[in-house]
């Protein structure tokens, strides 16, 4: 009985799809500007905002933000005195080569849009412990000095006081 299910187990994460090109970058801050980072568990040191891939082709970007934002930090963006603003900014860069086997083979270029979400105030949040194991909150400029991505810290500037 172990072998069979071996076997389907292990043709599911060898057939994993692959990654879509296309994701979200969230801002995460305060109306004080206290900005959210979440340091990643597979590279320490490596603290950014929320991020992720859309998981399919039409999956709107708003959706795909909401979405991340819950997966990787608990936060509902839809709760009261909570916005989620599309910033229509546009982010093109080149996918870092530890995380090329996730896309698919040729592809080396990423496409992420870049939102904001306001939340009334500084607060725990809940990590998803095989994404990210630590996270701070941290005035607008000590972020963006933080973020491990240029495009990251870019995006946090925008936010102006």
């Amino acid at each position: 009985m172990k072998g069979r299910l071996r076997a389907p187990f292990l043709l599911a994460f060898f057939m994993r799809p692959f990654k879509i090109p296309l994701s979200v970058l969230v801002v995460i801050h305060t109306p004080a500007l206290e900005v959210l980072l979440i340091e990643r568990a597979d590279s320490p040191g490596f603290w950014q905002s929320v991020t992720g891939s859309l998981d399919r082709d039409d999956e709107p970007f708003e959706v795909a933000a909401a979405r991340e934002v819950a997966e990787e930090t608990g936060i509902d963006a839809g709760a009261p005195g909570h916005l989620l603003t599309d910033w229509w900014l546009e982010n093109i860069y080149e996918i870092y080569p530890q995380w090329l086997h996730r896309y698919a083979p040729g592809v080396r270029m990423n496409r992420e849009r870049v939102f904001g979400l306001r939340v009334p105030r500084a607060f725990p949040v809940v990590l998803n412990p095989r994404e990210h194991r630590a996270h701070v909150w941290l005035p607008r400029l000590a972020a963006a000095d933080r973020c491990h991505s240029f495009s990251n810290a870019e995006a946090i500037l925008h936010l102006r006081p």
